[in-house]
């Protein structure tokens, strides 16, 4: 699970949003701006709020900021939640007067956020950021607030250097907002090196000088100092890193005094803090504690050493042998494959009741000592080499049981409700536990726990030999204290918006609990909790996508029209095509439903100009908003963005499809057709020419793996080529795309169980339209209506083998079941049935959820629904239509495959 989307889940309880837009007056008394904050802007300053930074700079007589550098040594300072107000005024009254810029988080819900367990290691401590004029000034500064500040603590910033023992540090980094792309298509930001070259300002968890900078030499002593603690002295070896979290890391070892495994698990002061506020030493001392009691029960790790090293905290346990729970999902899981066979099916069934049943056990055997898990979840069961037995891992939210306290921390599937305390903590994890054995997406149950009923039928009819008492306790147990009737379905109360509970891991989450319980009838045996509107319903479930869009959209927001991903907070996500506005409007159009003509002026209006720092690209920027006002009609606006493209370095952009040359040829290429502007195809022939001189002098990657697929890969280069090919007949355009598929294809590894051929991510395998092998499938679909080629016909079965896979993990159109919908509807693979695209839309409608009344679907990670095209309903409404409709709707530049009548053979394949 990606870590980075929790916070999101704070300021709504149905899409993800920025925490910033958390109300100041919800229902936390936590949620609440310090009192500085709220000082009158000294004169001849001027304040400004962005993200969850207020920062304050002096102006001169004509209003506009003093002269400042661009890049430099610059100042954090750490807080505590207890502190953090009086050290923003301590700063205020020093820097006032010295006309230094600075700025700091301006509430303690937010400062909450930077320094709990999951947030970005990056952002970690930095409460308040002051920015000298030079490095004289650093000094002077330093010394001075070292002085103001000291016997403050706050949590160490890993990324930079520690003054002395007070809470200032400094790094070398960007002071204005400067962005440069970090060689794989991401814009970050910069700064210049010494050659003048904007490059990524490096901002990983550790402390770096940049290589044309030198160290001050009043910064050395802290160097030394920095140095001087080391893991040399422990009679303990580690030998890598497990994970790392803002609280601290996870690390295996060995006993250098016996040559015992062993696991260390740092506590780093301040950081990793619980919703109780509890901090990462205070969270490792109840684990000790807790493993302490269960000393000998043989379900969890022995406790070996307890110890100080710097100010970290590190407990010292028995390593595990085996394997997390989660791990056995991907070799062992029979829906993991296209053709599931019935002895696979009930051999996996009575491993999972076994499993569930020792885990139920460990979990009675740990009650009965006295303590409460309060975080179980797949990651946290060991699995023992013999799969006989299992332990229990990761006690840091650990209660006594009589306690009755709600959970501190808790993974989003498995996330108790408010009403769940002590033991029946526990208790709901082990009935959520039931059905992601079978069906791990229990995710959903965060958005609407009604949901739970709508899984023990898929369970039931995938699975039969499960005993139906085994998923009604389930059920019943997960539904318990939940009313029925609309009150639990996502906006059926009209009130979408509403602010939610909480700061930290577990409230984050909770914010996704419905207040009620599922829709339907009074019992959980006789109700079903899917959505109102079946996603085969077509044109009604059309309609109801299309309603539940509308009823999220947001005009009167200047940063995104509709709720998306979380990449729509990033510059221009909520215009583009990915994840804004645009890729929104463009399933509309598709699927046939009325113009949302409101939406088309709100983008409009907010392209005119776009946003400084927007991306050139198809999917993350400029090009793929033109493409989709030009589809619209807006064909000036449309030009007008391209002009702004040609304007920029868009030659040197990366070579891939979702922000690079690719998407932006495929753009002017189309605009040149539809506008008869000349100049525009000429410029895609050139983005095609630099894409062929990089293909041809590509050197292998070091470690034989790069990125492969429609969006990243060399298959969206491959599309462009075709495309162009298609429009003047040039056949080395079209060996071109050949070369360009078959390296993805290259990437490629076909799986022993069921012959299905992915791409290796080395540590995964992805067979998904973006990424996956999916998207290289449904570009040779198309090169092979215009030549033969045996190795592209071979990888065909495969490429659907993998397409056709009973389970996927996520809705989303380039990360999930829809975009393996397209591709089966449209592809021309022989074998493909309707009774295969039916089955497809049965599996997408497993993640089907209720939005106001209407059908809506999850987005990544599936903690929030989503509206936006690449990861939400707006996908799943574009490949329904794909499949349903008679629009021919289709995702740009693949549209309905047309074979030529002199190519007998392929019109007979098809």
């Amino acid at each position: 699970m990606d870590k980075r989307y929790e916070v999101y889940c704070l300021a709504d309880r149905f899409f993800y949003e920025t925490p910033d837009r958390l109300s100041s007056t919800g229902t936390r008394s936590g949620a609440r701006a310090f009192p500085v904050s709220q000082r009158p802007v000294p004169e001849g300053w001027r304040s400004a709020r962005a993200g969850d930074w207020f920062s304050l700079v002096p102006i001169g007589d004509d209003g506009a900021p003093l002269p400042t550098p661009q890049q430099g040594w610059k100042i954090h300072v750490s807080a505590t939640l207890e502190n953090a107000d009086r050290i923003a005024a301590l700063v205020w009254d020093h820097c006032v007067p010295r006309s230094v810029p600075f700025k700091f988080v301006p509430a303690k819900h937010l400062l909450h956020l930077r320094n709990s367990k999951y947030a970005g290691r990056d952002m970690s401590g930095k409460f308040a950021t002051v920015y000298p004029a030079d490095e004289n000034q650093l000094h002077e500064l330093l010394d001075e607030l070292g002085k103001l500040l000291e016997g403050f603590e706050g949590p160490y910033i890993l990324t930079d250097l520690r003054w002395e023992q007070g809470p200032l540090y400094v790094r070398y980094g960007a002071f204005t907002r400067r962005m440069c792309d970090d060689g794989k298509g991401t814009l970050v930001p910069a700064v210049e090196d010494g050659e003048g070259k904007l490059v990524p300002d490096d901002r990983g968890p550790a402390f770096k000088v940049p290589a044309w900078v030198k160290l001050p030499d009043f910064l050395e002593p802290a160097l030394a100092a920095r140095n001087t603690t080391t893991v040399g002295d422990l009679p303990y070896r580690i030998e890598k890193a497990l994970h790392f979290s803002n609280g601290g890391g996870v690390y295996a070892g060995t006993d250098t005094r016996d040559g015992s495994k062993v696991v260390l698990k740092e506590g780093r002061p301040h950081a990793g803090l619980a919703s109780d506020g509890a901090d990462a030493v205070a969270r490792l001392e109840r684990e000790r504690d807790a493993l302490q009691k269960l000393s000998g029960l043989g379900v969890a790790p022995e406790v070996r050493d307890w110890f100080l090293l710097g100010e970290h905290r590190f407990l010292v346990m028995d390593f595990l042998e085996g394997s997390t729970l989660n791990s056995f999902f991907a070799h062992r899981h029979p829906l993991c494959t296209s053709e599931p066979d019935a002895a696979d099916i009930s051999e996996y069934t009575a491993w999972a009741l076994r499993m569930h049943r020792a885990v139920e056990e460990a979990v009675t055997a740990v009650h009965e000592r006295g303590v409460v898990f309060n975080d179980l979840h797949l990651f946290n069961i060991m699995v023992a080499p013999d799969e006989q037995s299992v332990s229990l891992l990761d006690f840091e939210a650990a209660a006594a049981v009589g306690d009755e306290g709600r959970q501190i921390v808790a993974h989003p599937g498995f996330l108790a409700p408010p009403d769940r305390t002590g033991v029946d903590v526990d208790r709901y994890a082990l009935a959520c536990l039931r059905l992601a054995l079978f069906l791990p997406i229990t995710t959903l149950l965060s958005i609407d726990r009604g949901k739970a009923a709508h899984f023990a039928q898929v369970i039931a009819t995938e699975f039969p030999d499960v005993p139906a008492e085994f998923l009604a306790e389930a059920v019943a147990e997960i539904e318990r204290g939940a009313p029925g009737g609309d009150g639990g379905t996502p906006g059926a109360n009209g009130d979408e918006r509403a602010p939610v509970r909480g700061a930290g891991d577990t409230e984050a989450l909770e914010s996704g609990l419905p207040k009620g319980g599922a829709t339907g009838a009074a019992g959980p045996a006789a109700r079903v909790a899917a959505p109102l509107v079946d996603p085969a319903d077509w044109p009604y479930s059309r309609d109801s996508m299309v309603k539940a869009i509308l009823a999220s959209a947001t005009p009167e927001r200047d940063d995104r029209l509709f709720p998306g991903d979380i990449a729509q907070f990033a510059d221009g996500g909520g215009l583009g095509l990915a994840h804004g506005a645009a890729g929104v409007l463009l399933a509309l159009a598709e699927s046939g439903a009325e113009r949302y003509e409101e939406g088309e002026r709100w983008l409009l209006d907010h392209s005119r100009p776009a946003p400084a720092g927007t991306p050139l690209g198809l999917h993350d920027g400029l090009a793929g908003i033109a493409h989709v006002l030009d589809r619209l009609g807006h064909r000036e606006r449309a030009l007008d963005l391209t002009e702004l493209i040609l304007q920029e370095r868009w030659q040197r952009l990366p070579s891939d499809l979702y922000g690079g040359l690719a998407g932006v040829g495929l753009a002017l290429d189309s605009l040149a057709e539809s506008t008869g502007e000349r100049t525009l195809g000429q410029y895609a022939l050139r983005a095609a020419e630099l894409l062929g001189e990089r293909l041809a002098s590509e050197e292998p990657p070091k470690n034989g793996r790069r990125r492969a697929g429609l969006l990243r890969g060399a298959t969206g280069p491959a599309l462009l080529f075709l495309r162009l090919y298609e429009r003047g007949g040039d056949p080395a355009l079209l060996d071109l795309a050949a070369r360009a598929l078959r390296a993805d294809l290259d990437q490629c590894v076909t799986q022993k169980r069921d012959g299905s051929l992915a791409v290796n991510e080395g540590w995964r395998t992805m067979p998904y339209l973006g990424d996956g092998s999916v998207g290289i499938g449904m570009v040779i679909d198309d090169y092979l209506a215009h030549r033969d080629d045996e190795r592209f016909e071979a990888a065909r079965p495969g490429i659907l083998a993998a397409a056709s896979s009973r389970f996927c993990v996520q809705p989303g159109l380039f990360q999930g079941r829809a975009g393996l919908l397209l591709h089966v509807n449209r592809s021309t693979t022989p074998g493909i049935t309707p009774e295969d695209v039916a089955a497809q839309i049965e599996e997408l409608g497993w993640f089907a959820m209720s939005y106001a009344g209407q059908l809506a679907f999850p987005g990544n990670q599936m903690l929030r629904l989503s509206m936006d095209l690449n990861t939400g309903t707006a996908g799943c409404l574009l490949a329904l239509a794909s499949a349903l409709g008679d629009t021919g709707a289709h995702v740009p530049f693949l549209p309905p495959i047309r074979r030529p009548q002199s190519r007998s053979r392929d019109t007979a394949g098809s």
